[in-house]
């Protein structure tokens, strides 16, 4: 009791004292900090777990390992999420999605912790994704409940979350302008000035701080790259083709296999399965082991012998066409290597996935221009891929472009970058709206959208629009007993109730029995179920308001009644509610 009365003082003085917007901005601060450290964490845990089985066993005499790695990985991440998370924590950042979709911008205080030690033993073990969704997914969960915990509003929580989101990316990739960046693209709905100065603050403060702990060092290190040139524009506008192509094909493959996998009902096989198919691939392609960072700086400083090490065209290098075609078959696989980490219990994201496809990709096509006479760098065009395919994935560019000129130091190759992460994004808009992040939700129809009329709707809930009130009829009831309901109700609908199972049965319109209603001969002989017609439509409760209001259009009602899965009656909907309660959400949301 005394703790309670405690933090309600403590809450009590922060309203007198703190402004609204100052104390968001100091929250902005603490989420930044902490979005960092946790990071940090999570890149320290990876690198332990990694060191401690290199150096236990001889890389040279016991390759077989690592096909069993990411097996035994995969499977410590199952047994810890199933026995004691026992939540789901797979898919990070469509979960914070779905928190600002459908959960109020709540997201569960354990994914601060969960989420790190989950990736960081399947990434740890050679999973093949990355870390940095985990990672996004602790940030929000940060942001999250330090709003929660100062009871601050929706929208306030829905900024703290993309603050969280913010720091995380900022701290893991020391990428400040590129965690604002995917905050704005991929997670938030419209923002204003105002609510963008939260989040620099908060991508700022852990990307400094990270500095502090690691190093000014970039993450990928490489020798040179070659300025831009107005003359290999035509060579960039390809790329840009190629890789909204390809993380078309990555988007989709994902989707598919992620489908694949869940018809499987039992999670031994999904375990067997997962493990045997991540085995045999990376067993053929060693590089699918792991984040395939060093892979990534193999080929932006044209070690292409590392990258064949260990595999069954190691040596054959100086032949163009096995060379490309090994880095094709590593393309088309990645999806399934990535897949079968996360999907049988591993955690993981595909920011990873997406950068290490985006170089090879670009190192193919600048390898196979080259062979033909055409000028174009690979260095270059490696880093223009990586922004490319994760501007594709993601249906992000500003956040693909800033990416890669602050993972890399290349900030002279803005245009290289911006021109392919451009035609990229317009090439997969094309065949596929959503991104993979939003693809997952969209398919449910629990997707908040960037624009803000429907994202408005979706924070509209049938709880907050149905009504209840209206007067219900029986069919046995008589034009007598019916003309009585009516004088003393305000409403010129009635729903037809079963008495005894609630369930519905249709409707009575006042203007269809007006004109019988005042012959008292009539009263015994008429009786409700005579009268009653069938509605235009019938809403389900846990309809989302975006489809309820396309049921409206379809209709042409302006009131329909709304029934549980049992079609037993719930109440009520009118569009006129939806409207008003609509206009209310609206100023409230994008008031500043």
């Amino acid at each position: 009791m005394e703790s309670s009365a405690a933090y309600q003082k403590m809450l009590a003085w922060r309203e007198r004292k703190i402004s609204q917007k100052n104390f968001v901005l100091i929250l902005s601060f603490f989420v930044g900090i902490f979005a960092s450290l946790a990071a940090f964490t999570l890149k320290g845990a990876i690198h332990l777990i990694q060191n401690l089985l290199i150096n236990n066993f001889d890389p040279e005499k016991v390759n077989y390992w690592y096909l069993i790695f990411p097996s035994i990985g995969i499977t410590l991440t199952y047994l810890f999420v199933r026995f004691i998370v026992k939540d789901d924590i797979s898919h990070g950042v469509t979960r914070i999605l779905y928190a600002i979709s459908q959960r109020k911008s709540i997201i569960k205080l354990h994914n601060i912790w969960t989420s790190i030690v989950g990736s960081a033993v399947t990434i740890g073990f050679g999973g093949s994704v990355g870390a940095e969704a985990p990672i996004v997914l602790t940030g929000s969960a940060i942001g999250s409940n330090l709003g929660k915990f100062f009871k601050m509003d929706q929208k306030t929580m829905m900024l703290l979350i993309g603050c969280g989101a913010a720091g995380a990316v900022g701290g893991i990739f020391k990428a400040p302008i590129a965690g604002l960046m995917f905050t704005l693209e991929v997670l938030m709905l419209d923002m204003t000035l105002t609510s963008i100065i939260p989040l620099l603050i908060s991508s700022v403060t852990a990307t400094s701080l990270t500095y502090f702990l690691t190093g000014s060092s970039f993450m990928f290190q490489f020798t040179s790259y070659e300025p831009f040139d107005v003359g290999r524009i035509p060579q960039l506008i390809i790329l840009g083709v190629v890789c909204g192509l390809v993380a078309l094909y990555f988007t989709r493959g994902m989707y598919f296999l992620e489908g694949f996998y869940r018809k499987i009902n039992s999670p031994l096989k999904k375990l067997i399965i997962g493990g045997i198919t991540l085995g045999l691939l990376i067993f053929l392609f060693p590089p699918l082991y792991g984040e395939g960072y060093n892979t990534i700086e193999a080929l932006l400083n044209g070690n292409i012998a590392q990258v064949l090490e260990n595999s069954f065209v190691a040596g054959l290098s100086n032949n163009i066409w096995i060379l490309v075609g090994y880095l094709v078959l590593i393309v088309m696989f990645k999806i399934f290597a990535s897949t079968s980490t996360t999907s049988p219990g591993g955690v993981g994201g595909v920011f990873a996935p997406s950068l290490f496809v985006g170089c090879i990709t670009g190192f193919i096509v600048a390898t196979v221009m080259s062979h033909f006479g055409i000028v174009a760098p690979t260095t270059n065009f490696a880093l223009a891929g990586m922004s490319g395919l994760m501007s594709g994935v993601m249906h992000a560019p500003l956040t693909g472009i800033f990416l890669i000129a602050e993972l890399t130091g290349s900030y002279n190759l803005f245009m290289t970058l911006m021109i392919v992460s451009t035609i990229s994004f317009i090439t997969i808009r094309v065949f596929e709206k959503h991104s993979l992040y939003a693809l997952r939700l969209a398919q449910k129809g629990e997707l908040i959208t960037h624009h803000k009329d429907r994202a408005v709707l979706t924070l509209l809930k049938m709880e907050n629009v149905i009504e209840t009130d209206l007067k219900e009829l029986t069919p046995n009831m008589t034009l007598g007993e019916l003309v009585k309901v009516i004088a003393t109700s305000n409403r010129n609908i009635f729903p037809v109730v079963e008495p005894e199972t609630r369930k519905f049965m249709g409707i009575v319109l006042l203007d269809e029995v007006r004109n019988i209603m005042f012959r008292q001969e009539l009263y015994k002989r008429f009786t409700v179920k005579q009268l009653m017609i069938a509605p235009p439509a019938t809403i389900n409760y846990n309809t989302q308001m975006e489809v309820v209001m396309q049921i409206f259009e379809d209709s042409g009602a302006w009131n329909l009644p709304v029934v549980d899965d049992e079609k037993r009656y719930m109440g009520f909907v009118s569009k006129s509610k939806i409207f008003n309660s609509y206009r209310h959400v609206l100023v409230h949301f994008s008031n500043e």
